[in-house]
C-alpha cells in the first residue's frame, strides 16, 4: 500500500477534478467517495438535498455505539469565473512545494487527507467518523440533516473537528454571518417632476450610509476576545442594483449585505437595528408624495458563531493531536457553529491558509497535507 501522503494527494487530484461549485451538483464526487470507502469495505450513508441535486456523506469507521471523533469538511467550491487562473482550477498540479486547484486549500485538501486515512482509521478500531457536506460556501445548510440524527441514527460523537484551513492551528472560536437582502420600492415618475413619484435608489442609499454608520460605531465597541481581527462586529454592503434609466425615478433599489457577529450575538436584533432606521426615517421619506412605497428586508442566511469554551473535550484533545499549547480564533463562519448548537464539542482545524482561500491559483502546501496526516495518524490511538 501507498504511504498516506501519497494517498492524499492522488485522493486531492480526483476530488479538484469535480468542479463542485456551490451552484452545481456535487454528486459525481459524492458517488466516487462512495465507491471508494466501499472498496474499502465500509458503507456510508447519504443525505440527498430538498432537490436531490446534492448529497451529503457521513461513515463511521469504528464502532457505532457513540463517543469518538467526527471529522467534518465540505465539498462545494467557490466560483472561477473572471479569475485569472494560471492553469485549469480543476486539474491539480504540482510545482515548488503547492498543490494548486480549487478548493485544495478550501477545503478539499482535508477531506483528502481523512480518506487517505481510511485505511489507518479501519485498522485502529477507534470510533472515528467522517462527514461531507454540501453548500457551506452558501448557506451552512448541507451538515444539518446529519447533525439532527445524532444520538438516533447516527453514533453521537464526543468531539467534532471540522478541517477549515487553519495552517493545523487549532481554532475554538469564530464570527456568525448573516446575510441579507434589502429590497426598496419606490413610483416610477419623470425625473423632471420628482413628486410624482417614490424614487428607490435614493431610500437605499439613506439606508447604505446607516448601514455604515452602525458599522462605524461597532468599531468602538469591541468583545472580549480579543483574538479577533477585527476584534468586533462588522457590518458590509456588498451589492446594490437598481433603476431603469438617468431620467426616471428606479422603481425599484436591491441591497445585499452582511452582519458577522461575535460568537454569542443574534443576527435578528442586528437586522432590528436597521428596519428601525428604515421605519423612522427611510420609509416615511418614499412616502412623503405617495403612500404606496415599501422596504421589506429578509435574512437569508444565519450561520450561528462558534464561541471559545476553554478546556473543552474537543480543543484539549486537538491541542494534544497538533502538539500545540494555545487555541487561537479565526474572522471566517464555518459549520463548526452548527454542531456547537447541537451540544457537540467543536474546534476548527485544517491544513492550508485562508488568504489562499477563494483566490486565482489557490494552493495547500504539501508540508501542509503532510502535518495534517501525522495530526491524524495520532487520532487513531487518541480517541
Amino acid at each position: 500500500m501507498t504511504d498516506p501522503l501519497t494517498r492524499a494527494k492522488g485522493l486531492l487530484g480526483k476530488l479538484a477534478a469535480f468542479p463542485t461549485v456551490s451552484d452545481r451538483s456535487n454528486l459525481e464526487l459524492i458517488a466516487f467517495v462512495a465507491d471508494y470507502l466501499r472498496a474499502l469495505g465500509v458503507e456510508p450513508a447519504l443525505a440527498p438535498s430538498r432537490d436531490a441535486g446534492k448529497a451529503a456523506l457521513h461513515v463511521a469507521f469504528g464502532p457505532k455505539t457513540g463517543g469518538g471523533v467526527l471529522l467534518s469538511a465540505h465539498t462545494d467550491v467557490v466560483p472561477v469565473e473572471g479569475q485569472p487562473w494560471s492553469a485549469d482550477p480543476f486539474t491539480l498540479r504540482e510545482a515548488d512545494g503547492r498543490l494548486y486547484a480549487r478548493g485544495a486549500c478550501d477545503m478539499k485538501g482535508f477531506a483528502a487527507c481523512a480518506l487517505a486515512m481510511a485505511p489507518e482509521f479501519l485498522a485502529s478500531g477507534r470510533p472515528i467518523q467522517l462527514l461531507l457536506s454540501y453548500d457551506e460556501e452558501t448557506t451552512c445548510l448541507g451538515s444539518l440533516d446529519f447533525i439532527r440524527r445524532f444520538g438516533t441514527e447516527l453514533p453521537r460523537p464526543d468531539a467534532v473537528i471540522v478541517g477549515e484551513p487553519t495552517q493545523m492551528q487549532v481554532a475554538d472560536a469564530h464570527k456568525g454571518v448573516a446575510t441579507f437582502r434589502t429590497t426598496v420600492r419606490g413610483v416610477e415618475a419623470h425625473s423632471a417632476r420628482p413628486s410624482l413619484g417614490a424614487n428607490a435608489i435614493s431610500a437605499a442609499a439613506e439606508i447604505v450610509v446607516e448601514i455604515d454608520r452602525l458599522a462605524r460605531a461597532r468599531e468602538k465597541s469591541p468583545g472580549p476576545d480579543l483574538r479577533f481581527d477585527p476584534p468586533y462586529a462588522t457590518f458590509h454592503v456588498g451589492t446594490i442594483s437598481g433603476g431603469t434609466a438617468r431620467n426616471i425615478l428606479a422603481r425599484e433599489a436591491v441591497i445585499g449585505w452582511e452582519f458577522r457577529g461575535l460568537p454569542g450575538m443574534r443576527a435578528d436584533r442586528a437586522m432590528a437595528g436597521v428596519e428601525a432606521f428604515i421605519d423612522a426615517h427611510a420609509l416615511p421619506r418614499l412616502r412623503r408624495h405617495s403612500v404606496g412605497p415599501t422596504i421589506t428586508t429578509v435574512m437569508d442566511i444565519d450561520v450561528p458563531g462558534l464561541a471559545a469554551e476553554p478546556g473543552s473535550q474537543a480543543a484539549t484533545l486537538a491541542l494534544r493531536l497538533a502538539r500545540a499549547n494555545m487555541t487561537v480564533a479565526v474572522p471566517f463562519a464555518t459549520e463548526a457553529g452548527h454542531f456547537q448548537a447541537a451540544g457537540v464539542s467543536t474546534i476548527v482545524c485544517g491544513p492550508g491558509s485562508i488568504e489562499q482561500a477563494h483566490k486565482p491559483d489557490e494552493y495547500v502546501e504539501t508540508a501542509q497535507l503532510a502535518e495534517c496526516l501525522a495530526f491524524l495518524l495520532r487520532l487513531c490511538s487518541a480517541v
